[in-house]
């Protein structure tokens, strides 16, 4: 039994590992889309470290774009295997992939026609396209959590709630050795945190052989939870009321988005919000905001009793859900001040970048970051202090106010993700890689595993493969 490593190996995007049975049966655990601009990884995303056409079955832990942002591809490449998610990732892959589509084909399109203005070859193609993404949909089989699903007579598995985002869960496989114990491979996908509005707490995985883990946050340690609200709030009354200004928010369409809208849902329902206009400029929010209400399997108890009393949890009188695409031009031009949620959460992308070439240049506004930034993105230079961005090739300075609150993270941080693996028998534990995070967080977190007594800690490269005893 081996195990390759096909993305998110030392970085944190491009999920993706391919675990070959001694049988030969191939499980690919994720398909994920790179997402960032460094050079290192330019070609990632159209090439791949396996033949498609001899992957047997594929389960997906999530529906963020860098865990399944390459299955339509994988899929018009000559995938013909089943790929088992849970239920709510299905439903929300499926409006994330046809989006992720539309976007290819928009950046195609873009592309070919600067390059006819340079009297250039108009030969850029999308990765995949929109019937692409819909014939990909055909492939998916939605399995419920804490139930084994049987593969075939070799391998099962089970979905443990990892509290990442809807519908995320943990992956742990049994496979079965004739005269043997069974072997049991664990990949964590994301790692949620405790006590998230909306979600519920993560779930311990069953006792493990052998680990695939994130680790985003090594060796980082997050601001306490109980304070978000609050501090949203607060910087609503600051920018909105004190300022006059405008509020902007980067946030991811699935997950964060609507873990904002809920929090602002309570400081409305309690009368603490001011009276200012809200607005959501994200149809791939919009749609996922739908689905989220269709699995109320989903949601932790907090939100369920809250809904007794508010049935809509993401609605309020002064929120409006922007679909069109003139009605986002219009946030342009809106006099007074307000709150735009908009993605994309790493500013890379999206009717965000539109936003913050009409308002970064204004003192009165605030940019309120939310979520992880992966490196070469906008996103992680307003974080790190840029004075100065570069959009649609437009130089723009930077004087709305950065404020970054990573309270609202969905990733745990070394001491959630030490507690979360904490169930595990260490003697029985023979390795654990380290994926999904840059070499220096996946070090310091290496470090704290072997602290806390875990036996080998691994952390592989791109493409490499390990032999599993």
């Amino acid at each position: 039994m081996k195990v390759k490593f096909c993305g998110a190996a030392q970085t944190v995007t491009g999920s993706c590992h391919l675990l070959t049975l001694d049988s030969g049966f191939t499980i690919l655990l994720d398909t994920g889309l790179y997402q960032g601009r460094d050079d290192t990884f330019e070609g990632f995303n159209e090439e791949w470290l396996f033949d498609p056409k001899k992957i047997d079955c594929m389960i997906l832990s999530h529906a963020h774009i860098d865990h399944s942002g390459r299955i339509p591809k994988l899929v018009r490449d000559g995938f013909r295997g089943k790929i088992y998610s849970t239920s709510a990732t299905k439903d929300l892959a499926a409006v994330m992939l046809v989006d992720s589509a539309k976007i290819q084909e928009k950046d195609a399109k873009f592309i070919n026609k600067q390059r006819k203005k340079r009297g250039e070859p108009q030969d850029a193609k999308p990765l995949y396209n929109y019937s692409d993404a819909v014939e990909a949909m055909r492939s998916f089989v939605g399995v419920s959590y804490d139930r084994w699903c049987r593969i075939n007579d070799e391998v099962s598995f089970i979905f443990k709630d990892s509290g990442h985002i809807f519908g995320s869960a943990s992956v742990t496989l049994k496979i079965e050795r004739e005269g043997q114990e069974p072997v049991m491979f664990g990949f964590t996908g994301d790692i949620g945190r405790k006590h998230r509005p909306i979600l519920k707490d993560p779930d311990p995985m069953p006792p493990l052989d052998y680990l695939i883990c994130e680790s985003t946050y090594g060796g980082r340690t997050h601001e306490s939870q109980p304070r978000n609200k609050a501090e949203l709030l607060e910087i609503v009354r600051e920018t909105c009321v004190e300022r006059e200004g405008k509020l902007l928010i980067p946030a991811f369409s699935v997950g964060r988005t609507q873990e904002i809208v809920y929090m602002l849902d309570q400081l409305e329902s309690d009368g603490r919000l001011p009276k200012i206009p809200v607005f959501v400029d994200s149809p791939m929010a919009i749609n996922a905001t739908d689905i989220f209400q269709l699995h109320p399997e989903c949601f932790d108890e907090e939100i369920s009793n809250y809904m007794r009393r508010d049935p809509n949890p993401f609605g309020f009188n002064k929120l409006t859900y922007v679909r069109r695409t003139h009605q986002s031009k219009k946030l342009n031009h809106f006099r007074g001040p307000c709150i735009i949620i908009s993605a994309s959460g790493m500013m890379n992308g999206g009717r965000i970048i539109h936003h913050l070439i009409n308002h970064i240049e204004d003192e009165r506004n605030t940019l309120l970051i939310v979520g992880y930034c992966a490196p070469h993105t906008i996103g992680y230079r307003l974080r790190n202090g840029a004075d100065k961005i570069r959009l649609y090739g437009q130089e723009k300075n930077v004087y709305a106010k950065v404020v970054i609150l990573d309270g609202f993270s969905g990733h745990g941080d070394q001491n959630e993700m030490l507690d979360y693996l904490s169930s595990q028998d260490k003697k029985r534990l023979k390795n654990i890689f380290l994926v999904h995070g840059e070499k220096e967080c996946q070090e310091a977190f290496k470090e704290g595993l072997l602290t806390e007594g875990y036996q080998k800690v691994y952390i592989p490269e791109l493409g490499e493969e390990v032999i599993l005893d």
